[in-house]
């Protein structure tokens, strides 16, 4: 059994990059610190022995490499009564400085982000809040939010002698990318939308912190129209019509191909194929386009062929209801992989397809040419007529293309109450987050967010959920801004953008912080979806079909989407620092009686618990410590009235009880053994035993009984490590 005493601070990065070296190479460690001489005698030739290598380097980047690494002291605090859905969601919307949630987040969400999208500030005026502090962050990220007042001993980092306004841009930048990149899974990629005033520095400090083999593409999006004020120096510079989204990989590359409309929808495109799934046409297009086919690869695509029923198109509208040419546009363009029309072709493919058509019954089948051409033809054709149209073309092959790395087709204009919130100030297009999250996730990744503004990325999550009936989770970051203080000082066009959010969120009885208004547009778009999914889902089960002939035109039920989201808020840690004031008369002493003092001071006790927390929000700072997916279900137990809680299915038992007995340990083998983790953590309160005698037999029970719960091996180290008692 280890036993761990936990203390206040996130997840050392530092302390576990010296470990992993130490694994590779434990020859280089000389009395617990690296020899860098013998780290550079390891890696022989690999080592840059060139003074003028390339590098990128800037006022302050030492110290901000360093923000990187020291580990946060906060914690991020539940707020049941701004969440929703508390119990069940899968979401997460946390209010703080990013920099501090993406060190507490480092452990639990390590490799777990399948796609980051951010938009963070382009560096315009007054648009940058981000001034770090070594001292005390969260001190410091309490001022800026209007949390606490300000003190003679707070002072802004954001000074005109830390240098220019690219320095300071650098410096707020690159520890955070840096923590961003260690929670992304291997196959994971990060969006960043820039403009070109900071466009250069970010494709450099990326390439650094990703690798610049890991660079993926850079796509320029049109994002304004030449008229208005972009026209009003059109004579002295060009107008600003686009940015620029940076994409980076991890390591490994697999993105999802999107199309969008290349010209008006052809009406020749008047069939329609029920029966057979996206994934099983696409398989049959890799195999159709790929000449060194299988015979085995033939067969599965004639056995998903003979699935099908062909309709016309007109009929699914009559069935659908779709009476606009908008909607049955609409509709044309997302089926378009399903849509066809019939051609006709050369003689000798003719040949090859009588032949065919007289051994099968399916309404559609595949021939290969003695070229090794392939093609997907309909049975139902005339034998006798000259050239019959008898080759299937999908929509998709040639009415879609693929937007590459220039997108132009989305509306960037009127976006202003998108989403159901009034905000004016940078909000991006719900379409242009959707497209990237489809690219670059698949239905049950999390996507994470922490410059998450008003939230369009959780909105595009919850969108695509609905589109695609998946099962994709969100996680937004967001410091609570003051729109109270950016009033003051913004220029008069913002200034009436500014009060217009105000007063939206007057309306709403909500204080004036930039995350209310995400808050509320998740709140607001999640009813709206979910109640276009319940009016979808209620049509489709009146029909009272006895058996669905299109799984993908099944609607997802309204309650397996997940529109809630628990909220977190950073704040210090639940657990006090330990510091001890000893006086300048101590270092008078002899060595003898300050060890003597110190070890007085140290013994007493004293709680270690700061006023006014809760039990959650210290269960929730375990969790974090531990790497626990903060969603995880929380069970609460009650043994003879003491509380104890099962988080995970009992891979973290945790009890806070002022007046924990012996006894209970027997009552915690026992759920132990009810749940059946594969690992076990106990957490409980130091000085929350009876008595000194109540510890020490607690701890003997609940070793000798999880030891015996783990009789799979006979190896007491092994049940150590499967062990771990912790004390707060």
């Amino acid at each position: 059994m280890e036993v761990i005493n936990l203390n206040g601070q996130s997840l050392n990065i530092v302390n576990e990059n010296v470990a992993k070296l130490k694994q590779l190479f434990p020859e280089i460690i000389t009395e617990g610190k690296i020899d860098f001489d013998k780290l550079k005698a390891v890696l022989g030739e690999h080592i840059e022995k060139n003074d003028e290598s390339y590098r990128f380097t800037w006022y302050g980047k030492r110290d901000a490499l360093r923000k990187s690494q020291i580990p946060s002291t906060g914690t991020l605090r539940p707020c049941i009564e701004e969440s929703k859905d508390w119990d069940t969601t899968q979401n997460l919307y946390i209010e703080g400085d990013n920099l501090e949630v993406l060190k507490l987040l480092q452990k639990s969400y390590n490799n777990k982000i399948k796609m980051i999208y951010i938009d963070p500030p382009y560096n315009k005026d007054k648009d940058f809040i981000y001034p770090d502090k070594w001292s005390d962050p969260i001190k410091e990220y309490k001022r800026i939010t209007g949390q606490i007042d300000e003190d003679g001993n707070v002072t802004s980092s954001d000074s005109e002698d830390e240098g220019g306004r690219h320095t300071k841009w650098l410096n707020m930048m690159y520890p955070r990318l840096r923590l961003a990149r260690n929670l992304l899974t291997d196959d994971g990629y990060i969006c960043i939308q820039i403009d070109d005033d900071e466009y250069e520095n970010l494709k450099k400090i990326s390439n650094e912190i990703f690798g610049e083999e890991n660079f993926v593409t850079t796509i320029a999006v049109k994002m304004s129209e030449a008229t208005g004020m972009k026209m009003a120096h059109a004579d002295k510079r060009l107008p600003k019509l686009k940015e620029y989204i940076l994409v980076y990989k991890k390591e490994k590359t697999n993105i999802n191909p999107v199309s969008i409309p290349k010209e008006e929808w052809d009406k020749e495109y008047k069939i329609y194929v029920k029966n057979i799934s996206r994934d099983e046409i696409n398989y049959i297009k890799e195999v159709r386009d790929n000449d060194k086919r299988t015979t085995d690869q033939i067969e599965k695509c004639e056995q998903i062929l003979s699935k099908a029923t062909l309709v016309s198109l007109s009929e699914v509208y009559k069935e659908k209801n779709l009476i606009s040419e908008s909607e049955r546009e609409s509709f044309n363009y997302d089926n378009a992989w399903r849509i066809l029309r019939d051609v006709a072709t050369t003689n000798n493919v003719k040949l090859l397809a009588d032949r065919k058509k007289e051994i099968t019954e399916s309404p559609l089948f595949f021939i290969e040419t003695p070229q090794k051409k392939a093609y997907i033809i309909r049975r139902d054709y005339n034998s006798n007529a000259n050239q019959p149209r008898i080759k299937m073309l999908f929509a998709d092959d040639y009415l879609c293309t693929n937007p590459g790395d220039f997108w132009q087709d989305i509306k960037t204009t009127g976006l202003d109450n998108e989403g159901f919130v009034d905000f004016r100030n940078g909000k991006k297009p719900l379409k242009l987050i959707t497209r990237l999250i489809k690219m670059f996730s698949n239905e049950n990744d999390i996507i994470l967010d922490f410059f998450a503004g008003s939230a369009t990325t959780a909105h595009s999550v919850l969108q695509l959920n609905y589109d695609e009936g998946s099962n994709r989770k969100f996680i937004m970051v967001q410091l609570p801004e003051n729109l109270d203080e950016l009033l003051k000082t913004a220029n008069s066009n913002d200034k009436k953008d500014i009060q217009e959010t105000i007063s939206f969120l007057d309306s709403i009885n909500k204080p004036h912080f930039l995350s209310e208004i995400g808050k509320e547009r998740i709140r607001l778009a999640g009813e709206s979806i979910k109640a276009e999914l319940k009016e979808k889902y209620e049509a489709y089960q009146q029909k009272q079909l006895t058996m669905i002939e299109d799984e993908e035109q099944a609607p997802m039920n309204p309650d397996d989407l997940d529109i809630g989201f628990k909220v977190f808020k950073l704040d210090y840690s639940n657990l006090k620092k330990w510091s001890v004031d000893v006086g300048e008369d101590f270092y008078k002493e002899s060595k003898e009686t300050q060890n003597a003092i110190l070890s007085e001071m140290l013994g007493l006790e004293v709680d270690n618990f700061v006023e006014g927390r809760t039990e959650l929000d210290v269960v929730y700072e375990i969790m974090l410590k531990y790497g626990l997916d903060l969603t995880y279900p929380i069970e609460t137990y009650n043994f003879d009235g003491t509380n104890v809680y099962s988080i995970g299915y009992g891979g973290l038992i945790v009890c806070l009880d002022t007046n924990i007995e012996a006894e209970l340990a027997d009552k915690i083998v026992e759920l132990i053994k009810e749940l059946e983790p594969s690992m076990v953590r106990v957490a409980v309160r130091d000085l929350g035993f009876v008595s000194d005698a109540a510890k020490t037999n607690f701890k003997e029970t609940l070793k000798n009984g999880v030891y015996a719960y783990f009789d799979g091996t006979d190896d007491k180290a092994d049940k150590q490590n499967q062990f771990k008692f912790i004390t707060i």
